[in-house]
């Protein structure tokens, strides 16, 4: 078999646990025995991460800009127990947060859809997408543990001496404090991917944040959003037949729960992440979701939006069989081969990152499905494969 040449390499992220693991099966078992995979490889495992001072992940976000189209394996961002068992340096940061302030992009998240699997919510007949602010806030934020009584206060001091100051609390006791930003540039630009986005798939856009609460921070994006759609886009959505809709964030979750479906609802970047678990889960299955990073300057960064799979990381590591999902990941491998074929002009490489996404849903469809899917399908006496048998048998579907 010829196998399918690239022209411009893939930036490749790896990653941790359980989905280094399966990262590892898709490109043996689906992706090389059909294509001649070029990839500028950065190993974002804990591990390295740590013995580079975090390097290495600011590396592989300079080489996505460089190189235009990035595929990466989900990582761990520690918490205290992930340093004790890894024995770090310190606690890193989210590469994923740090990725996307560099990138400066917006999230688009998306259900997949297979028959056979069932959204929980029974009038959901429609992907929901959910478009995620991928700076600031929360994964960017400075915080302290107040020790006793005294008070916290937040203090701007401009470049001209000009000094804004805010009394967060007055502790009489211990505690903790926050503090959190954003950009007016960043907002911007995640309405306008969100907008153009919306233009380009032909759906209703919804924004939400809590302005009646968060009078200055979450208010600046209702306003910002409102700016942009006014001048730049109100008739195109108008001559589109599409509609943009503001609402606060607790009747937005109200409003789709009765919703068909459709649609884009943009997300600050904590309600993104949140919301993308809530959805995607509803839908299936966490594992039945793709991801992708969009900047402003059209650099994309595929990913699956769950996490490691501790879990079935130690049974692996035990020698147990696993069943993990894996279709996430498989996605986002032929997310990233799909649009690296369509900016180099490779309409076979486009072809069969198609035929790989086929192959997998047909898998699905057949009645052969990992765990988590044979325990909600619709479908009547599912096999239940393990995590190889699975990849393998979405292979012999490509090789046919």
């Amino acid at each position: 078999m010829t196998k399918i040449q690239m022209i411009t390499p893939l930036v490749e992220m790896d990653g941790d646990e359980m989905t280094r693991i399966i990262w590892q099966m898709i490109k043996d078992e689906l992706i090389c025995p059909f294509v001649d995979l070029k990839t500028e490889y950065y190993d974002l495992g804990l591990e390295n991460r740590n013995a580079t001072d975090d390097m290495v992940t600011f590396e592989s976000a300079e080489a996505t800009k460089r190189l235009g189209v990035a595929v990466k394996c989900a990582t761990i961002t520690p918490n205290a127990a992930r340093v004790e068992e890894y024995d770090l340096k310190q606690m890193w940061k989210s590469p994923n947060g740090t990725i996307r302030a560099m990138l400066d992009g917006t999230v688009f998240r998306t259900p997949i859809i297979v028959k056979g699997i069932e959204p929980c919510v029974r009038n959901w007949v429609k992907p929901i997408t959910i478009a995620r602010h991928a700076y600031g806030d929360v994964y960017k934020n400075a915080e302290i543990r107040v020790p006793g009584p005294g008070k916290v206060e937040l203090v701007y001091t401009g470049d001209d001496g000009t000094e804004i100051r805010e009394l967060v609390h007055e502790y009489d006791g211990a505690g903790v404090a926050q503090g959190m930003h954003n950009l007016d540039a960043s907002i911007a630009s995640f309405a306008m991917s969100c907008f153009e986005f919306a233009l380009d798939t032909k759906q209703d856009l919804w924004f939400a944040t809590k302005d009646t609460i968060s009078k200055k921070y979450d208010h600046r994006f209702k306003d910002i959003f409102q700016e942009i759609y006014d001048d730049k886009y109100a008739a195109r959505f108008e001559e589109a037949g599409i509609e943009y809709f503001y609402t606060l964030i607790d009747d937005a979750v109200a409003r789709v729960m009765k919703a068909e479906g459709g649609f884009i609802w943009a997300c600050k970047n904590y309600d993104g992440d949140v919301m993308s678990d809530m959805v995607s889960s509803a839908f299936g299955s966490l594992a039945m979701m793709t991801s992708v990073l969009v900047s402003p300057a059209g650099v994309y960064e595929y990913e699956a939006a769950h996490g490691t799979v501790q879990r079935h990381y130690y049974k692996h590591l035990e020698g147990k069989e696993t069943s993990t999902n894996s279709v996430a990941t498989i996605f986002a491998w032929s997310g990233a081969l799909r649009k690296r074929g369509e900016l180099d002009e490779l309409p076979e490489l486009v072809a069969f990152a198609d035929r790989l996404e086929e192959a997998t849903l047909a898998t699905i469809e057949a009645g052969e499905m990992t765990g988590d899917l044979a325990r909600i399908t619709t479908l009547p006496n599912p096999t239940t494969l393990s995590t190889g048998e699975f990849i393998q048998a979405i292979a012999k579907r490509l090789a046919v």
